[in-house]
């Protein structure tokens, strides 16, 4: 298993060098440069090469990409455009946000969709299965904007149950209760979209499992169905789901960026909108780059957590 981590950890490496690559040169290469978010009717041209110089601007792509990929690797994420901070502490600053409501999101995603899989694969072709099937498939085609602004309107302007954004409220102390409320609605609306879809992929894999010999054997010595359904086919059926479950990193990342600016949420979602909106290169690449390393890392959890649910699958 550790040598299967090490060479696993070894092949990241080239994959994060090639995000860099794709990474710098897209944002780099898009129409206009952060240096036309400062001119103004009394900006010369004279100020704005000056400002471009200051910023490196001038020097060829390549150069710049190599100077950046320097500093990547000394941990140097560069300074802002348009605060001046040093891009690692905008990230601190942001990444506890979302790393709690992209926890939050899955919590209840899996709460709900487990269940609800289980229960729509045990009841085949009943009104609960077509049911359940319909709300997933809703639940994955309404766009987070959609809903989000549906449950603004509905829970926070009509019921006047929930605020409308943030974290918590202004002039507040915050707290945890404060914090919870502002939750409810931007979690929701996220794990909306994981929680159809993962319906439809337990339902799927316990109904592959359910009509296994072993389990007609265990239901023939008496055991009850709960026991039948809950421990020995859930377990089989978990190993197609963990593969759903690293993929949702990345669902959950794009996700985050939609709904955390319409629920005004500080993370770093809404970090990526402002710095495309002011053309700050430095920190939306250092997101990107932390977008890729979620992936990456997600994805050898999954495989790891494939032995730890099938003690048949060995990693040489």
């Amino acid at each position: 298993m550790f040598q299967y981590i090490l060479r696993r950890i070894l092949i990241a490496i080239p994959v994060l060098l090639g995000v860099t690559i794709f990474n710098f040169f897209i944002i780099n290469l898009a129409p206009g440069n952060p240096v036309d978010m400062y001119v103004n009717p009394d900006t010369t041209q004279a100020d704005i090469d000056a400002k471009k110089e200051a910023l490196g601007l001038n020097d060829p792509i390549i150069v710049q990409y190599w100077h950046w990929l320097q500093n990547l690797l000394k941990g140097d994420f560069g300074f802002s455009y348009t605060t001046y901070e040093p891009v690692a502490n905008l990230i601190a600053d942001r990444v506890g946000p979302t790393l709690l409501l992209m926890g939050v999101s899955l919590i209840i995603a899996y709460l709900i969709a487990i269940p609800i899989g289980i229960i729509s694969a045990t009841k085949q072709y009943s009104w609960v299965d077509y049911l359940s099937t319909t709300v997933s498939f809703l639940g994955i085609s309404i766009p987070h904007f959609f809903m989000g602004l549906g449950g603004i309107y509905i829970f926070a302007i009509i019921f006047k149950f929930l605020p409308t954004g943030g974290m918590t409220t202004l002039g507040s102390d915050g707290g945890f209760g404060d914090t919870f409320m502002h939750l409810i609605l931007p979690a929701f609306v996220l794990a909306t979209g994981i929680a159809g879809s993962m319906v439809r992929y337990v339902r799927t894999s316990m109904l592959e499992v359910l009509g296994q010999d072993y389990l007609r054997t265990a239901r023939a010595k008496g055991l009850k169905e709960f026991i039948v359904t809950n421990k020995h086919a859930l377990k089989n059926a978990l190993i197609p789901i963990i593969t759903v479950v690293g993929m949702d990193i990345p669902l959950l990342i794009g996700g985050a960026v939609v709904t955390e600016q319409i629920f005004q949420w500080p993370g770093l979602g809404q970090l990526t909108i402002q710095s495309i909106s002011s053309r700050d290169y430095p920190t939306l690449m250092a997101v990107n780059m932390m977008a890729a390393f979620a992936v990456l890392f997600s994805n050898l959890i999954t495989d790891i957590l494939y032995s730890v649910v099938d003690p048949r699958i060995k990693y040489n």
